[in-house]
């Protein structure tokens, strides 16, 4: 009887961590923005998009932000969506490839590498 209880106490133990683990882990997406030559590129400019029209429009971005001394940009508590993404430095962007990154997994850490010129 004892060993069937703290088997019990033992299986709301596991089932309350994992609810919880899962609640504090938020989906998120982290972007190398590299150039042609596939050099990280610092302090380039990241905008993301739901809409494929927004993105033409440069209109109602979700999120944006700058990428790091490493080429690296984190952007926290997203949709499990995919998103169009621009990124620009001075005369340099992705347009013409590489604009939409595919469906975000869940409450993972999600990541991509953009390319721009």
């Amino acid at each position: 009887m004892k060993k069937l209880f703290m088997l019990g106490i033992a299986g709301l133990f596991a089932l309350s961590f994992s609810t919880l683990s899962a609640q504090l882990i938020k989906t998120s997406l982290t972007l190398i923005v590299r150039d042609d030559t596939g050099n990280i590129v610092e302090k380039a400019s990241v905008i993301l998009y739901e809409k494929e029209d927004d993105y033409i429009k440069e209109i109602n971005p979700v999120a944006e932000g700058l990428t790091d001394n490493k080429g690296v940009v984190r952007f926290k508590a997203l949709k499990s969506i995919s998103y169009f993404v621009l990124a620009k430095k001075a005369d340099k962007d992705n347009s013409g490839g590489g604009e939409l990154i595919g469906k975000l997994e869940d409450q993972k850490f999600n990541k991509a590498t953009v390319v721009i010129q």
